[in-house]
């Protein structure tokens, strides 16, 4: 029987209580496989909309086509994939995590696919909000609602606080998407709530993959040089979040000023050396864990990028796509590709089609992040769009044709 006890599991801000080795054991579910945890619908939903919603993007933006969706095509693809690819993501990530945390029944079969249901929902009133565009933003504004609703409930009944940092970030990304439905049904600009999310996307990346990444590497490297593990979680550990969370705040409070340019270049710095502290080029035998100190990379990378744009050395709009189609992009698939063999019983392993998943993604944000906004006009610019969303769209298709059989039955260890 293999051991899913490590997997998805979040030690947030401050070091949680000890948790029992084994897994908790809930009631027999005996409806379908699909529904029986929260990664298997949501990871392979965000895998066949990933796949999806760039390339049509990209495509309307090299026709000039105005497809009559719920707002334009550059705020359609950033509400899309900040609010509709990426919560899909961390619904099926937190949905697993939680019984885990709490010792509570995992939602499952109908409940499990309402809220499915209601994620999907979004996606299409979203793209076709006929003529109530306010009655398309509730119901797209309400999935995040609900579950951080989930978790607060499932946190506090089981008296868990020591996971409430991470509720109370969805809980803010749920405000931030309707903050962003405001603005853009008024015709308004939508940095703010752009600004909001994309601060609380670099904090989950922080706080997220700075406990995967280690406990992983640890785990792989046990038995292989266990003279050479990653350090515990210290005191560097915590200066890396404080530094990112400073960051964040003086972005929000004062855009484009020297404060933030130099606050996020001093958590770069510092989560620069958090990074190299665990060791990352002692597991590049194994993809699967090699993978979460490339994204974490990408991370640093980001924080580096987004203070010299701030400073004026450099493109906003570039350093935001080091974050989003690089950090985001990179991590998310690995942890959902440990994820989805760790849980359904399959050795965590990368294989060949796995490891193609990520040096896709990874060729498509590099081609992504070279296309600067004043190239965009360009013909050989469209041409460079079009490619970097091939390969970063194609990886997560390759992970829907590759891991759906997976999510789509029983775990063998069942």
């Amino acid at each position: 029987m293999t051991d899913r006890s490590t997997e998805l599991r979040v030690v947030p801000l401050h070091p949680a209580p000890a948790v029992a080795d084994d897994e908790p054991t809930f009631p027999a579910y005996e409806g379908p496989a699909i529904l029986s945890y929260g990664f298997r619908p949501f990871f392979l939903a965000a895998s066949l909309f990933a796949g999806l919603a760039v390339p049509l993007w990209v495509l309307w933006y090299g026709t000039g086509d105005s497809p009559a969706f719920l707002y334009p095509a550059r705020e359609w693809h950033v509400h899309e994939m900040l609010f509709g690819f990426l919560p899909a993501v961390m619904a099926g990530f937190l949905l697993t995590a939680a019984p885990n945390w709490t010792g509570r029944v995992p939602l499952r079969g109908a409940p499990l696919c309402l809220l499915v249901l209601l994620w999907s929902g979004g996606r299409l009133f979203v793209a076709w909000p006929g003529p109530l565009p306010l009655v398309a933003a509730a119901i797209d504004g309400l999935f995040l609602i609900v579950l951080a609703g989930f978790l607060w409930r499932q946190l506090l009944a089981a008296r868990t606080w020591a996971h409430t940092p991470i509720a109370a970030i969805i809980s803010l990304y749920a405000l931030a998407n309707l903050w962003f439905h405001q603005a853009a049904l008024r015709g308004a600009a939508t940095d703010g709530p752009e600004r909001l999310v994309l601060s609380l996307v670099i904090l989950l990346l922080t706080l997220i993959g700075g406990r995967v990444t280690p406990n992983f590497s640890r785990e792989f490297l046990a038995s292989r040089r266990p003279g050479s593990l990653p350090p515990v979680f210290s005191r560097v550990d915590a200066l890396s979040v404080v530094a990112v969370l400073a960051a964040v705040v003086a972005w929000m409070l004062a855009p484009d000023s020297r404060l933030a340019g130099g606050s996020f270049l001093a958590a770069g710095a510092v989560n620069l050396v958090r990074l190299m502290r665990w060791r990352g080029w002692l597991t590049a035998e194994e993809p699967l864990v090699l993978v979460l100190h490339l994204g974490y990379a990408w991370l640093v990378l980001s924080l580096l990028a987004l203070g010299m744009s701030q400073l004026g050395w450099g493109l906003a709009a570039n350093a935001v796509h080091v974050l989003t189609t690089g950090a985001v992009g990179t991590m998310t698939l690995g942890v959902m590709t440990r994820a989805s063999l760790g849980h359904t019983g399959r050795v965590k392993h990368a294989g060949p089609v796995t490891v193609l998943m990520y040096g896709l993604v990874t060729v498509g944000a590099l081609l992504r992040v070279f296309v600067s906004g004043s190239d965009t006009a360009a013909g050989w610019a469209v041409g460079m769009l079009g490619a970097a969303a091939a390969a970063w769209s194609g990886a997560y298709v390759l992970f829907a044709v590759a891991y759906g059989p997976f999510l789509l039955r029983p775990s063998l260890d069942e």
